[in-house]
């Protein structure tokens, strides 16, 4: 993060602010990390109502205003014509974020109450479908990539939760259709006539963005304008002019050129300084990460911690390799940071978070080990009491008709 955020020390004159700032967010995301360890899994089953009431109307005002400005204490500015943050006291801060762990923490919450011999309960589906429906439906018109991450998380939950199959093709047959007919009607409309639409702005952008993805057109080099698509242009000629090993840390040259380098294409950074091998190491680190996450949730003895942990683990892989796949051109551009790597203060300290709860559940999978080997212990040292005290008794007993016949004359006889 630090050698790909040249472009902030250009804007700012300042060498060290942009490390600055982000190993603060790392020194309270750490904290946050032992905090939220230390916190029994059962509490989090409460974080949602507070969640939920915080961000909701957040993201209705990001929706309703363009700008706003009250005294300062509340901040609502556009950046790229995308309306996400909102500044608060000063702090400014991403109501999507809230709004994902709530709706993940309400989908484990609700698949383990309503489980049953042969699955989840269909009450289960019309639940979460709501809940996971408004919520994306608020993040959907200013961020749509973030919408679609939180679905498709919601969408693998359910799979796992053991929701029915008719449901879910269903559902995923309903998605399919209503995005072949959204796309389809982007494309054949006027940009003017989609401006004139409420939320048009966003359209536009979208279909500029699939229209660049789709293009099929092979420009001569020659003839290639960078500056046409510059994002997508640098990000694939820094992935273009590595190699195995890389150019080697801090000697990027694309980064002063690639935009948001130190956030959405910080991948693309990654790859071109420790080229293949530093790529593949990364993409190794969070599959790591869900092997984890899978083996935690199996030693849970418990549905919500288990079905929790892997729905934070989901969202921070499915959105990992989302990023990436936008960094070399496997998908259209979108303002997705990678998890834990890139550079964002709401993204850091949210992920943060995640990891903490994680190892609160990893903390309780590890006592119940504890309590398993206690419990064997105490039962073998049991069956050895058991064992000395019986076999004295059984073998003389077992004796008795020997020692009977061989003292009795008669019955020797």
């Amino acid at each position: 993060m630090f050698s790909a955020s040249s472009t902030l020390v250009y804007k700012t004159g300042n060498h060290w602010d942009p490390i600055t700032r982000h190993g603060v967010f790392l020194i309270i995301g750490t904290i946050l990390v032992v905090l939220f360890h230390n916190i029994p899994y059962k509490w989090f089953q409460a974080f949602p109502l507070l969640l939920f009431f915080f961000a909701i109307p957040f993201l209705l005002l990001l929706l309703i205003f363009d700008n706003l400005n009250i005294a300062g204490i509340l901040v609502i500015e556009k950046t790229n014509n995308a309306g996400r943050w909102i500044q608060l006291l000063g702090i400014q801060f991403q109501p999507s974020e809230l709004a994902k762990m709530a709706t993940i923490i309400v989908t484990a919450f609700t698949l383990s109450k309503k489980q049953d011999e042969n699955g989840a309960n269909p009450k289960a589906f019309k639940t979460i479908l709501i809940i996971c429906g408004v919520t994306c439906a608020l993040i959907l018109p200013e961020n749509y990539s973030t919408a679609m991450l939180l679905g498709v998380t919601v969408y693998l939950m359910m799979f796992i939760g053991r929701i029915s199959a008719k449901y879910l093709l269903w559902l995923g047959g309903s998605i399919a259709v209503a995005a072949i007919l959204f796309v389809s009607f982007l494309l054949v409309t006027p940009d003017k006539q989609l401006e004139n639409i409420p939320m048009g702005h966003r359209f536009t952008t979208w279909k500029g963005r699939i229209l660049d993805f789709t293009s099929q057109e092979k420009v001569p080099a020659a003839k290639f304008d960078i500056d046409d698509n510059a994002q997508v242009a640098h990000a694939r000629i820094a992935v273009a002019t590595s190699d195995a090993i890389g150019k080697g840390p801090g000697n990027s040259v694309q980064r002063d050129f690639l935009s948001q380098a130190f956030s959405d294409f910080i991948y693309a950074i990654i790859v071109e300084e420790l080229g293949l091998a530093g790529g593949i190491f990364v993409v190794f680190l969070y599959i790591c990460l869900l092997i984890r996450v899978g083996r935690i949730a199996k030693k849970c003895d418990r549905a919500f911690p288990a079905f929790l942990v892997l729905g934070i683990g989901l969202l921070l892989v499915v959105q990992a390799l989302f990023n990436m796949m936008v960094a070399v051109g496997l998908a259209p551009v979108t303002g997705q940071p990678l998890p834990l790597i890139s550079r964002g203060g709401t993204s850091t300290l949210i992920n943060c978070i995640y990891i903490g709860m994680i190892l609160s559940v990893s903390r309780y999978t590890a006592h119940l080990e504890e309590q398993q080997k206690m419990q064997e212990a105490q039962l073998s040292q049991q069956e050895q009491t058991l064992l000395t005290t019986e076999l004295p008794s059984e073998a003389q007993t077992a004796a008795e008709p020997t020692s009977e016949v061989l003292n009795n004359d008669e019955k020797f006889e």
